[in-house]
């Protein structure tokens, strides 16, 4: 369990780098939301804040005044038993609260937890153990921020740049490898006392057959090379579904690739740039990594292979797509109350995904860590790593 003097860092840490990844933005950059999987990044700044209002300082802080009594009705996202929201798609259309507003809120906020350090000589494990539930909730909104903002600027036809220096297509300089795992009886899940979501306990044990994995990402120019074969128009390498929704959605490429007159671009927070054959590929959905796999003659890794080989390769550059359904562990059980919404009421249409991203807030990612995502998004930095 977290000390509370640590437990005062990683919260002034937090709330800072928040406001230090918006510190980029214009005023009129706040408040856009294109599609309804993207939320406007004054929205992340106040549900980060109304979060720590809800589940600490209402129920921790003795005769806490709310900033705003229609906080939570504005910054809610999906906890039900919390009260009436507004309605997801709903959230780009709001020019109040406004940005500065919000920025006061949490200041607001902020000045209250601190205040909570300072007036408690010491913390419940339950105060411990839910202001670190925040922190890393709002770790989580840190990267979902960096998404949101690059589908906002990467979605305007100006393609504007977020942050020249921002390095998002980091080489792997090292040769390919394939490494070997041996058939066994291996331990999946989380042990130790780190911090972990309920998602990730239940520790126990898979039979895994023997399987080779791949020690680099699939780079773009790997990905040209399908694209140029015409995989996107071969229908027996996708699912039916899959197949469906390219066809529908006209999807020909991975997520921010633009042909400039037969020259491949790839759009960046550092702006649009010549594609770099040898990046890690990036913004695909599972749909496309499971197509690409079977034009490869291979296949994903489940996440139980990936988690019992993570040790033999780099990880954290790309979200990896797995072949495992989002299910729960054995003898999972949700939390009480409305922190049992966190994961639980996820666990159905989704596929896991391992590893990290070059959005992922620091200190905030780990081996056992199970990301979900529906198998057509790919706005965040998603990822093919695979085995065989």
């Amino acid at each position: 369990m977290i000390s509370k003097e640590k437990l005062f860092q990683l919260f002034t840490e937090t709330r800072a780098q928040t406001e230090i990844i918006c510190a980029p933005l214009e005023i009129e950059d706040y408040v856009v939301q294109p599609v309804v999987d993207v939320s406007p990044p004054k929205w992340h700044l106040g549900h980060t804040t109304w979060f720590f209002e809800e589940f600490v300082l209402k129920k921790f802080q003795e005769n806490y005044t709310l900033f705003d009594e229609n906080s939570a009705f504005v910054f809610n996202s999906y906890y039900e038993s919390v009260g009436e929201k507004v309605v997801r798609t709903d959230r780009g259309n709001l020019s109040r609260p406004t940005v500065a507003w919000i920025y006061e809120y949490r200041s607001y906020v902020t000045k209250a937890i601190l205040d909570l350090f300072d007036d408690s000589p010491s913390f419940s494990e339950e105060l411990l153990n839910v202001l670190e539930i925040g922190c890393h909730h709002e770790k989580q909104h840190q990267e979902l921020l960096l998404t949101d903002i690059k589908y906002i600027l990467g979605n305007n036809p100006l393609l504007p740049i977020y942050q020249k220096n921002f390095e998002e297509n980091p080489i792997q300089v090292f040769p390919q490898k394939w490494e070997a795992v041996a058939e066994g009886i291996y331990e999946i899940g989380h042990k130790g006392d780190s911090f972990f979501y309920d998602n990730e306990i239940g520790r126990h044990k898979v039979y895994l057959n023997p399987f080779e994995i791949s020690n680099k990402l699939i780079t773009n120019g790997e990905y040209l090379e399908f694209i140029q074969n015409g995989g996107y128009k071969d229908v027996l390498l996708w699912h039916a579904e899959a197949w469906d929704w390219i066809n529908s959605e006209n999807i020909t490429a991975p997520f921010y690739w633009h042909n400039v007159a037969g020259n491949w671009k790839q759009y960046t927070l550092s702006g649009l740039q010549d594609l770099n054959l040898e990046a890690p590929l990036s913004h695909i959905s599972y749909f496309e990594a499971f197509a690409f796999a079977q034009w490869k003659g291979m296949r994903l890794p489940t996440e139980f292979e990936w988690e019992v080989s993570q040790d033999k390769f780099k990880w954290g550059s790309r979200w990896e797509w797995t072949e495992s359904s989002y299910d729960a562990y054995p003898n999972y059980k949700k939390a009480e109350g409305a922190l049992g919404e966190y994961n639980g009421k996820f666990m159905v249409n989704q596929k896991v995904l391992r590893g990290g991203s070059v959005a992922t807030s620091a200190n905030h990612t780990r081996a056992t860590y199970r990301n979900f995502f529906q198998p057509h998004l790919r706005w965040q930095f998603t990822g093919v790593r695979l085995a065989k």
